[in-house]
C-alpha cells in the first residue's frame, strides 16, 4: 500500500510533467510585450507606438482566450497569467502613456489621475475574477479595462496625431484618465458581445458597412478607433439607465 506521502509526491510529478499550454500562453505573452513596448516608447516620447502597441495588445488579448476555448486548452495557469498581463498591458501601460504624454506636467494632480487609473484597472481585474462564475455574460459591469486603455491611448492617438501641444488639452486628459478609472469600477452595464454568434448568417449590408468602417479606418484611423471607444464607453450610461427604468417599470406593473 502507498504511504500519504508517496501519493503527494507523485501527484506533484503528474502535475509538473503537465506543463503549461503553449499556444494560448503565446498570445498572452505577444500582449504582455506589446503594454510593455508602449511604456517604453511613451518613455522614449514616441507617443503614436506607445498607442497603437495598446491597441495590438488588445487585438492579441482578445486572441487568447478564444484560441484556448477552440483548441481546448484553458487552464487556470493561462487564466492567472492573461489577469497579470492585462494589468500590465491596460493598468500601467496607459497610465504611464498619458503621465509622461501630459501628466507629469501637472505635479500632483498628474499622478493622482494616473494612479486612479491604475486603481481602477487592478480592481476591475479582481472584480472580474471573482465574478466570473456567477456574472451575467451578456454584460460586463464597470467598464472593461481594454476599453478604458483604448480611450486613454486613443486619446494620446488623436492629439498627437492633429498635432496639438499637450498642454492645451491637459485639463481634458486629466478627466479623461480620472474618469475612465472610475468608470472601471462602477456597476454600469457594457454589451460583452459574447452572446453574438459568428457562424450565424447576416444580410449583405452588414458586410458592406464593415468594409464602410474599415475604409473610414484607413483614412482616419486615429479618429476612427477614438470615436468607437468613445461611444462604447457612453453606451454604459445609455444602457444602464435603459435597464434601470425597464426595472421600474416592471416593478409597477
Amino acid at each position: 500500500m502507498v504511504d500519504f506521502d508517496t501519493q503527494r509526491a507523485l501527484r506533484k510529478n503528474r502535475i509538473r510533467r503537465r506543463g503549461i499550454y503553449l499556444l494560448p500562453n503565446l498570445f498572452t505573452t505577444a500582449a504582455l510585450f506589446a503594454g510593455f513596448y508602449a511604456i517604453v516608447q511613451a518613455m522614449d516620447a514616441r507617443f503614436d507606438l506607445a498607442a497603437i502597441a495598446i491597441y495590438v495588445a488588445m487585438l492579441l488579448d482578445s486572441l487568447d482566450g478564444r484560441v484556448a476555448r477552440m483548441t481546448h486548452t484553458q487552464s487556470a495557469f493561462g487564466a492567472e497569467f492573461d489577469s497579470l498581463a492585462d494589468m500590465v498591458s491596460f493598468g500601467a501601460a496607459p497610465a504611464l502613456v498619458m503621465y509622461e504624454w501630459v501628466l507629469r506636467d501637472m505635479g500632483k494632480l498628474g499622478w493622482i489621475a494616473a494612479f486612479v487609473y491604475v486603481a481602477g484597472a487592478a480592481l476591475r481585474l479582481a472584480r472580474f475574477n471573482t465574478l466570473l462564475e456567477v456574472a451575467d455574460k451578456r454584460w460586463f459591469t464597470g467598464l472593461p479595462s481594454p476599453s478604458a486603455a483604448a480611450l486613454v491611448a486613443g486619446f494620446v492617438f488623436i492629439m498627437d496625431d492633429y498635432m496639438v501641444d499637450p498642454l492645451a488639452v491637459r485639463w481634458l486628459a486629466w478627466a479623461i484618465t480620472l474618469l475612465a478609472g472610475l468608470t472601471m469600477v462602477s456597476n454600469l452595464k457594457y454589451y460583452s458581445g459574447k452572446s453574438i454568434n459568428l457562424k450565424k448568417s447576416v444580410p449583405f449590408f452588414v458586410i458592406f458597412l464593415f468594409v464602410i468602417v474599415i475604409a473610414i479606418a484607413s483614412y482616419q484611423l486615429a479618429t476612427t478607433l477614438f470615436a468607437c471607444f468613445v461611444a462604447y464607453w457612453v453606451s454604459g450610461v445609455v444602457v444602464s439607465a435603459w435597464l434601470a427604468l425597464r426595472k421600474r417599470r416592471s416593478a409597477t406593473t
